[in-house]
């Protein structure tokens, strides 16, 4: 339920072995000086933050710190964007700015407190980080609010902080929405329909040997992910190769290997060893269906991993101060140029209007 990060073949597998991991441990960063001297200054700072009882690893960046802030609550679990920010939000650093934070068990944070073995992510737990890293950009920058972005996964975390939380949000702004569990079956029968019309014979083997959700084995999320990728590619356009290549901080050996085991971890977190990991518990409806903050939607037509239908019926249920949503023909689950411009169009004719009320 990842973004474009999920892409080694033995994701899984690998997951199932994390016990045999050794610790790995992000390399010693100098503490960080966050905040504004000046209330106009440039700002581009990161480190670790004291959230939730461990040390977690945020990046701050923009022309002028009287912007608005966008959190960007990424997807996977384990898929940070910190390193990726430059090539695909750089632009956005003139109105805004753009704060990543590396959740719980990813990242450099899964770097500086790698979990115990008996360790359990759970979706309250990681909401509470991310209220708790709002509050502390509201403190720490003077701002009176936050935007709320969320990707895949990071799309039922931050619903589910804007929902415990509004008074701390301007809206919210969702990409590749998932909505409930189920939902992965309407995905699973629209991709079943596109291998048999290709007549994709290995493809329809390895569908019919994991068969429909919902799914006991874990492997069979990493299996399925791989021929969606590939019909998704078909009528998607593909993103810059050089977005993904990781700022020179994150491209170290050592933070390659915590990435990786950070991913391990948390996706297998996330879809549990016999289907009962947090994915299980998703189910945004059940949080109702009023919304105290405005809701946007930035949505791949092409997605078959978050179904744009399950997240259009999601979005016309929902009751809010304002909601906007727009569906891309040419776009999948992952970013592409499309989803980034379309994403910066809603924040600044939408969200950025309803920062100066």
């Amino acid at each position: 339920m990842g973004g474009p990060l999920i892409t080694r073949s033995a994701l899984l597998l690998s997951a199932l072995m994390l016990s045999t991991v050794p610790a790995v441990h992000a390399a010693a960063i100098t503490p960080a000086s966050f905040g504004c001297a000046s209330p106009h200054q440039a700002v581009n700072q990161q480190g670790f933050v004291k959230i939730g009882g461990i040390e977690q690893w945020v990046t701050v960046k923009g022309d002028d710190c009287a912007n608005p802030v966008v959190l960007f609550v990424h997807g996977g679990p384990g898929n940070p964007l910190s390193m990726y920010s430059d090539a695909l939000y750089g632009a956005w650093t003139k109105r805004f700015t753009l704060i990543h934070w590396d959740q719980r068990g990813s990242g450099m944070t899964y770097g500086r407190n790698k979990p115990a073995e008996d360790a359990v992510l759970t979706v309250p737990l990681l909401r509470d980080d991310g209220i708790a890293v709002a509050e502390w950009v509201k403190q720490t920058y003077h701002q009176p609010k936050v935007i709320a972005w969320g990707s895949s996964w990071g799309s039922i975390l931050a619903v589910h902080m804007v929902k415990q939380r509004p008074d701390l949000f301007y809206a919210y702004l969702g990409t590749s929405q998932l909505v409930a569990y189920q939902d992965q079956a309407i995905s699973y029968r629209e991709l079943l329909a596109l291998v048999r019309a290709a007549g994709d014979q290995p493809a329809l083997a390895i569908l019919e040997s994991v068969g429909a959700p919902p799914w006991t084995d874990p492997r069979s999320f990493g299996k399925v992910r791989k021929i969606t990728r590939k019909y998704e590619a078909q009528v998607s356009t593909a993103a810059p190769a050089a977005w993904w290549q990781p700022a020179p901080l994150y491209a170290t050996p050592q933070a390659q290997a915590d990435y990786d085991a950070g991913e391990d971890y948390s996706f297998l977190q996330f879809v549990g060893l016999h289907g009962d990991g947090m994915a299980s518990t998703v189910d945004l409806p059940k949080l109702g269906t009023d919304f105290a903050v405005p809701v946007f939607l930035v949505e791949g037509k092409n997605d078959l991993v978050a179904s744009p239908a399950a997240a259009q019926r999601w979005f016309d249920s929902i009751k809010a101060p304002a909601k906007a949503i727009v569906v891309l023909p040419r776009a999948g689950h992952d970013p592409n140029q499309d989803v980034i411009d379309a994403e910066y169009k809603m924040l600044t004719e939408k969200i950025l209007p309803l920062t100066r009320k």
